[in-house]
């Protein structure tokens, strides 16, 4: 895995992390969770390309 893929999967999991801290001591906040779904969706697009052989 290249460095940028690897560390926006790092950055990933750790906002993971965070955001499940956040809603059991806190409670739950949508606008976490959707920030973190965009998040996971762009380290998506980033491993795709990273993966994708260049011709």
């Amino acid at each position: 895995m290249p460095g940028s893929a690897k560390t926006m999967t790092v950055l990933t999991v750790g906002a993971l992390v965070l955001v499940t801290a956040y809603t059991v001591a806190l409670g739950s906040s949508g606008w976490l969770w959707f920030g973190w779904v965009v998040l996971g969706l762009i380290t998506i697009g980033v491993v795709a390309t990273e993966h994708t052989p260049s011709a």
